[in-house]
C-alpha cells in the first residue's frame, strides 16, 4: 500500500467533464486496489463544486479538500504578461492560499507520491520538494502547448493571432523546461509519450484513460434514437470551435438530404450563441444529469474537434457504450483505432457529411461499428489493468 497525494487542477467529483473523469478514474482506482489517497483540489469559477455537495462516502475515500481560486481573465494582467515571459496560463495558478494549504498537508503526513494532474500545478514543485521527501510525478493531460499552437493557426484575427502566438510560445517554453524537474511524467495518450521523451531524461510511461470493464446496465435495451449528439464541456475552446465549424459546414449538407435529421448538444457552459439557436432539429441540451444516459439514448456521436492534444474523453465514453463516432483525426488522436471498423475519421465537411450519412442510412451499420468500439475500449482502456500498470510504475521511481 503507497500514501498518494493527488494535486489536481479541478475537483475529480462530481466528474462533469473529461479532465475530472481522467483525474477520478485514477483516484478511486488506487483507493480501490488499496492504496491510500489524498486529493488536493483547485475550486475554481470555471468548474466550481459545492463542498457539501460531495458525498460522505468520496470524501473518506480521498480526503477530499478543495481550495477556491480565481481563474477568471484579467484584462490588465492578461496585457502585462505580454512582457514578462512568463505563461499566462500557469501563472493563473499561483495561489498563496493553495500553496499554504498544500504545505500544511505535507507537514502532517508522509506521502510516498504526489501526482500532479496537468502541468497547471507544476508551480507548488518548489513546496513540495522543500516540505516533502515523496516522488513527484507529472499526469500530462495535453500536449498543453499544442493546444494553444493549433487554435493560434486557426485564428483569422491578426491581433488574437498576435497574443495567442505569445500564449503558445511561453506556455511551450515552460512545458518544455519543467519536464525534468519531476520524477516521472504520465501522458494518457502513446503519442503524447513520444513527445515527452525527447524532452526528458525522466521515466515516461503511458496511462491512459480507463473505463471499468462491466456489463452495460438495462439502459443499452432500450432503442436509441437515429439521431446525432456531441457532448463535452463548451468552455474547452476546441470543442467550441468544432461545433462552430460543423453547423457552419457540414450541418447544411445533411439536411439538404435528410431534413428530418436531429442534432442534441449537451455539455456544461454552453456560450451565448448557442443557447439563443433557433434551428429546425437542433437541440441545445445543455448540462445533463447523467451523460451515460445521454449517450445511450442517442445511436450517432460526433467529435469535430481540429485542436487540442491528449485523448478525448468523450470519445472514449461514447465508443465504451457501444456507439457509432465520426471524428476528425485530430479528435480520435491517441486512440488506436482502425477507421472504418471501430471508428469513422473525416477532416473536410464533404467527407464528415458522408461519414454520418453512411451510419444514418445504415443503422445496422452503426450498430456494428459500435460493437467494435466497444470491444476496443474494453481491451485498450480496462481501468483495473491500468491501476495496476500505475502502481508497478510508482514501485519503480520509489
Amino acid at each position: 500500500m503507497r500514501n498518494i497525494l493527488f494535486i489536481c487542477n479541478k475537483a475529480p467529483w462530481p466528474e462533469k467533464e473529461g479532465g475530472p473523469m481522467a483525474m477520478n478514474r485514477l483516484i478511486e482506482g488506487l483507493a480501490d486496489a488499496g492504496n491510500r489517497v489524498k486529493v488536493l483540489a483547485a475550486n475554481s469559477d470555471k468548474y466550481h463544486v459545492d463542498p457539501g455537495s460531495i458525498p460522505a462516502s468520496y470524501r473518506r475515500k480521498t480526503q477530499i479538500e478543495l481550495v477556491p481560486l480565481d481563474l477568471s481573465v484579467k484584462p490588465v494582467p492578461a496585457f502585462l504578461n505580454l512582457f514578462t515571459g512568463k505563461s499566462y496560463h500557469v501563472q493563473r495558478f499561483v495561489s498563496k492560499a493553495f500553496e499554504d494549504k498544500l504545505i500544511k498537508i505535507l507537514k502532517s503526513e508522509d506521502f510516498d507520491v504526489v501526482q500532479m494532474e496537468t502541468l497547471f500545478m507544476s508551480p507548488y514543485l518548489e513546496a513540495i520538494r522543500k516540505h516533502s521527501r515523496a516522488k513527484v510525478v507529472l499526469r500530462a493531460h495535453n500536449i498543453e502547448h499544442l493546444i494553444w499552437k493549433r487554435i493560434k493557426q486557426a485564428s483569422r484575427n491578426p491581433l488574437k493571432k498576435f497574443y495567442l502566438n505569445h500564449l503558445y510560445k511561453t506556455l511551450e517554453r515552460y512545458e518544455k523546461t519543467v519536464l525534468n524537474r519531476f520524477d516521472g511524467i504520465l501522458p494518457i495518450t502513446e503519442k503524447d509519450a513520444a513527445f515527452f521523451r525527447q524532452h526528458t531524461r525522466k521515466p515516461v510511461v503511458t496511462i491512459p484513460f480507463g473505463v471499468s470493464p462491466v456489463p452495460l446496465s438495462g439502459i443499452e435495451k432500450v432503442p436509441a434514437e437515429n439521431a446525432l449528439f456531441h457532448i463535452g464541456a463548451m468552455n474547452w475552446m476546441p470543442n467550441e470551435e468544432g461545433i462552430r465549424w460543423f453547423l457552419k459546414k457540414v450541418w447544411p449538407l445533411l439536411t439538404l438530404r435528410f431534413p428530418e435529421m436531429k442534432l442534441y448538444l449537451a455539455g456544461r457552459a454552453m456560450p451565448s450563441w448557442l443557447l439563443n439557436l433557433r434551428e429546425k432539429n437542433i437541440t441545445v441540451v445543455g448540462e445533463v444529469e447523467s451523460a451515460r444516459d445521454f449517450i445511450a439514448s442517442k445511436s450517432i456521436s460526433i467529435a469535430p474537434l481540429f485542436s487540442g492534444s491528449g485523448v478525448r474523453i468523450k470519445i472514449i465514453e461514447s465508443m465504451s457504450l457501444g456507439k457509432a463516432v465520426v471524428s476528425t483525426s485530430t479528435g480520435a488522436e491517441g486512440i488506436e483505432y482502425k477507421e472504418g471498423e471501430n471508428i469513422l475519421i473525416a477532416n473536410t465537411a464533404g467527407t464528415f457529411a458522408e461519414a454520418v450519412a453512411r451510419l444514418y442510412q445504415n443503422p445496422e451499420e452503426a450498430l456494428r461499428i459500435g460493437e467494435n468500439a466497444r470491444h476496443l475500449i474494453e481491451i485498450k482502456h480496462n481501468n483495473p489493468k491500468i491501476i495496476e500498470r500505475l502502481e508497478a510504475f510508482y514501485e519503480e521511481i520509489l
